[in-house]
């Protein structure tokens, strides 16, 4: 609690520094001008959340799909998973929506961009949370595994009571941070004109001529959805070095 308190208490006056120094470096009339579009900023900003929030929770189911294809004993479909963790790692997510919203998802005919930016941020971050919960379970000793076949629990009894209980704690604050990094993800969605908060603040830009006055409160949007993670991720991290 007390680390949280000096966290906050030393960001929170470099923050109202950096936006004062700002203000001081910038127009007047173009953060009035700005100040006008402020609706098109919030609802940007409720986009970003929808968009997050939907992404969040699919792409944690993916991402324990992959783990356990990647575990499954039938071969081909631990060669399948493994290829697809590769190939998304491998490439950047700005040319991933590129190719999959203006080629594939095209040719299938999903034209809606909500749905089509839910499911390419899904599958990106799903491969990345696939290796973090990957290293979680092999953190667990084979001894575990053997005690667990011993007194006879059956392969889904043993996930379910040894594996996951032991490896949650190894696994959460990275995850933590995963959650974080989607959220900042979401914003080259704007390259397929999805209004979220970064294609929102561009308008704003084009619309004013004041491109600084505009990134600026966009930076605060994501820093007020990502600061409460971060926080959350070193909570985590310090209980688990205390019960370790």
């Amino acid at each position: 609690m007390a680390a949280r308190l000096q966290f906050c208490g030393v960001l929170l006056p470099a923050l109202g520094l950096l936006g004062f120094s700002l203000w001081l470096l910038t127009d007047r009339a173009g953060w009035r001008a700005v100040a006008n579009y402020r609706r098109l900023f919030v609802d940007g900003w409720f986009v970003t959340v929808e968009l997050s929030v939907c992404a969040l929770f699919l792409s944690t189911f993916i991402g324990l799909l992959l783990t356990l294809l990647r575990r499954a004993p039938i071969l081909p479909l631990r060669y399948a998973a493994r290829i697809y963790v590769e190939a998304v790692r491998g490439t950047p997510l700005l040319v991933q929506i590129l190719c999959l919203y203006y080629g594939i998802f095209h040719q299938l005919g999903i034209e809606n961009r909500y749905v089509s930016g839910v499911l390419i941020l899904s599958g990106f971050s799903g491969a990345y949370i696939s290796e973090v919960i990957r290293g979680g379970l092999e953190s667990i000793g084979k001894s575990q595994l053997e005690s667990a076949k011993a007194i006879g629990l059956t392969r889904a009894q043993t996930y379910r009571f040894v594996i996951f209980p032991q490896a949650i704690r190894q696994i959460l604050p990275p995850l933590a941070g995963q959650f974080a990094d989607l959220i900042k993800n979401s914003s080259l969605l704007s390259v397929i004109a999805l209004n979220e908060l970064t294609q929102n603040a561009q308008i704003v830009g084009e619309n004013t001529y004041s491109k600084l006055e505009s990134y600026v409160p966009l930076a605060f949007g994501y820093l007020l959805l990502t600061l409460p993670i971060s926080l959350w991720t070193q909570r985590l991290e310090q209980r688990h070095k205390f019960e370790t």
